[in-house]
């Protein structure tokens, strides 16, 4: 058998990385870099308009086409000083009211969802679905119904009727319970059930797996209902501009919009300003609770 000897000029090379051409780059990864960049660009945005609204102390968004012409903390001393109505007593009122709703709308839904969960009762795929249908209908059809509920409370119970921040808290508490239950409900099945079981060979009723273990367990999902019960607490306007009459019961966003209520005297400077100062609890919260998010956000989507 003869072998041919190939000189070295003409043997076959190893074949390297083809490089890609800019076509072909964009057409494989590149258009996704350009929409997140618009995307990101069009989320910053307003939040740099808002900035630069605040800084500017004319006062005015005429003024402010130009983001960072002219730059004052005029407008934060404004509204500090109290000189655009008591922003601090809205802003504690805000605090007050967004962190016992969470709290009580967090520890509510959990023990829902772990009834739903663990327990096997009459009616209790009807209660799911009718909690799922209503979260359907928004909140605007309610506030007529909502006043007049709470008119009638606060003649038999003041404390808890119109202008009154537990009047508030009781309505938001209603309105989150039947979401923060759909949502932890599908947390809850994540864990494995065989721990109830072992818990309750030990002698462990239901109500200390619940506080002693489950909770523990569960943390992302109540980490992540805490954050949204507090962002809508805050950012709520409807229910509470209807319930709450006098200045020094309001909240911040219903102080905040009488600032700019009047489009002749409107002091969007101090709106601006306003609403930077209110965003900071909700950023550091986010913050705090971000390595809860992802995985509270993610684990109950499958069973």
């Amino acid at each position: 058998m003869t072998t041919t000897n190939i000189p070295a000029a003409h043997r076959s090379r190893p074949a390297g990385p083809r490089k890609r051409t800019v076509g072909r780059w964009f057409g494989d990864t590149g258009w996704r870099h350009v929409v997140a960049i618009v995307v990101s660009i069009f989320a910053v945005f307003p939040l740099l308009f808002v900035l630069s609204s605040s800084l500017n102390p004319n006062g005015t968004l005429t003024g402010s086409n130009v983001l960072f012409s002219k730059i004052g903390i005029d407008s934060f001393w404004r509204m500090l000083s109290g000189d655009q109505g008591p922003y601090l007593v809205w802003f504690w009122n805000t605090i007050k009211i967004a962190a016992v709703t969470a709290v009580a709308s967090t520890l509510m839904g959990a023990l829902a969802a772990y009834a739903f969960s663990r327990m096997r009762f009459t009616g209790r795929r009807f209660g799911l679905v009718t909690i799922v249908v209503i979260q359907m209908f928004p909140q605007l059809l309610g506030a007529v119904a909502i006043f007049l509920m709470m008119s009638a409370i606060g003649d038999v119970f003041p404390p808890f009727g119109l202008n009154t921040h537990w009047g508030l808290i009781l309505v938001y508490l209603g309105g989150s319970l039947g979401v923060n239950t759909y949502l932890m409900y599908g947390f809850f099945n994540t864990v494995p059930i065989e721990i109830d079981e072992a818990a309750k060979i030990d002698g462990a009723g239901h109500a200390r797996i619940f506080f002693t273990i489950i909770l523990r367990l569960v943390a992302p999902i109540l980490a992540v209902v805490a954050l949204l019960s507090v962002i809508a607490s805050v950012s709520e306007y409807l229910i509470a501009s209807v319930l709450l009459i006098d200045p020094e019961n309001q909240t911040l966003a219903v102080g905040l919009v009488k600032l700019v209520s009047n489009p002749r005297y409107a002091d969007w400077s101090a709106f601006s300003a306003g609403a930077i100062m209110a965003a900071i609890p909700v950023v550091a919260l986010f913050l705090a609770l971000q390595k809860y998010i992802v995985g509270g956000i993610t684990a109950g989507a499958v069973k």
